[in-house]
């Protein structure tokens, strides 16, 4: 056993080494307005709306790019769980990052805030070549006010002025995809003051870009239903969307590292822009084949294409009482490329179908030795496997 004194001194060791700090290390900031913002009321850093750049590893870039909005209720910026470990953790699967700061209250109402928002958005699809972006793959991504900057974004976005003076002025201020994160949403479900801000749910449309949105049962601060509210009106309007409403973890987490339930939205997030083909410029296809099983068609199960190229779609069907076909459509199918293809087969004819009794042990997993190649205009995909 450690005698108390030893105890303390590795104790004391250990504290030292964890609690270290590093220098910050300096970004490419990017004053959105350099010769001054539209109604500012200063040249102060508050004043100033600007971007910091945070770029991926060289040869790792996607291509998509996100403009990260940190919360604080408009008063503040959370920078570092909302903002540059956000950064870090979407550079870590080759996304660009752009961390925003955008103007507070009491100086400036969030519909400044926006007006900021929408200028990052065109900002980063006027320079999109320079960051080696594709201006049809930005999105954006907030917290708490931040999420609720975000959702306005989604819902309150404005065509490029092809007159504009102003190069930047001429690209639209439409995000490509949204992630409101714990975020305020609808002004009659909040007991607290945040300026002249919109109930966005209210405002969603068909143009609305597909959303992932996130949230948890315990955030008392602002309730869940915000997000069902926005959720909700995306359904309504037939715009893709994913939500995540966990049961544990208060306000505020950010990614929150650590957590063994909450902490895995950020991996989440990922699976939902690859499966969306939102880490590619490569375009969907439709294919369709059949699954025989020791020479007979299967009768129930599925087929699952991964790719080998992490920025591509998976793709999924389910089939059944089809001899066997299958055909995934170009909205849900794979791109051009190398994809494993795994088969489930979950029932067989040997009873009848929906007739309450057993067919098979257990859901059964086969894998095709070798890739498929998947090309331009799909084409057929015939999967002969054997029991044996």
């Amino acid at each position: 056993m450690f005698s108390k004194s030893f105890a303390s001194a590795a104790f004391a060791v250990i504290a030292l080494v964890c609690g270290s700090t590093a220098v910050a290390q300096e970004y490419k900031t990017l004053y959105l307005w350099p010769d001054g913002a539209p109604g500012a009321l200063g040249k102060d850093e508050k004043d100033q709306p600007r971007l910091t750049v945070h770029q991926p590893e060289k040869g790792k870039a996607t291509g998509t790019a996100v403009v990260v909005n940190p919360g604080g209720g408009y008063r503040g910026l959370a920078a570092d769980h909302e903002g540059l470990q956000v950064a870090k953790e979407l550079n870590r699967h080759g996304i660009t990052a752009f961390v925003l700061r955008y103007r507070l209250m009491p100086d400036y109402q969030p519909s400044v805030a926006l007006e900021d928002a929408k200028r990052a958005l065109r900002y980063v699809r006027h320079h999109a070549e320079e960051y080696g972006v594709n201006e049809d793959r930005i999105g954006m991504l907030g917290f708490s006010a931040g999420g609720h900057l975000t959702s306005a974004a989604g819902t309150m976005f404005e065509g490029g002025d092809p007159e504009a003076t102003d190069p930047i002025d001429r690209e639209t201020s439409r995000p490509d995809f949204i992630v409101p994160v714990y975020a305020v949403i609808n002004r009659d479900l909040v007991k607290f003051e945040m300026g002249d801000w919109a109930t966005t749910d209210e405002l969603v449309t068909a143009e609305t870009p597909p959303a992932f949105i996130v949230q948890t049962t315990e955030d008392t601060l602002v309730r869940a239903t915000h997000s069902l509210k926005f959720y909700e009106a995306l359904l309504e309007k037939g715009i893709p969307a994913e939500m995540h409403i966990y049961q544990f973890g208060p306000h505020g987490l950010g990614l929150a590292p650590g957590d063994p339930d909450y902490g895995q939205w950020p991996a989440q997030l990922v699976a939902w822009l690859q499966r969306n083909a939102l880490l590619t410029d490569a375009q969907r296809v439709a294919v369709s084949g059949t699954v025989t099983l020791d020479g007979k068609p299967m009768f129930w199960g599925s087929v699952t294409l991964v790719p080998e190229d992490p920025t591509l779609p998976p793709a999924f069907v389910q089939f059944a009482r089809s001899s066997g076909k299958f055909k995934i459509d170009e909205k849900h199918g794979p791109c051009p490329g190398k994809y494993r293809v795994i088969v489930y087969e979950m029932a067989d004819d040997s009873k009848p179908a929906m007739s309450g009794q057993y067919s098979v042990d257990d859901a059964k997993r086969f894998e095709l030795p070798d890739s498929v190649a998947i090309i331009a205009d799909g084409g057929p995909i015939d999967i002969s496997l054997s029991s044996k």
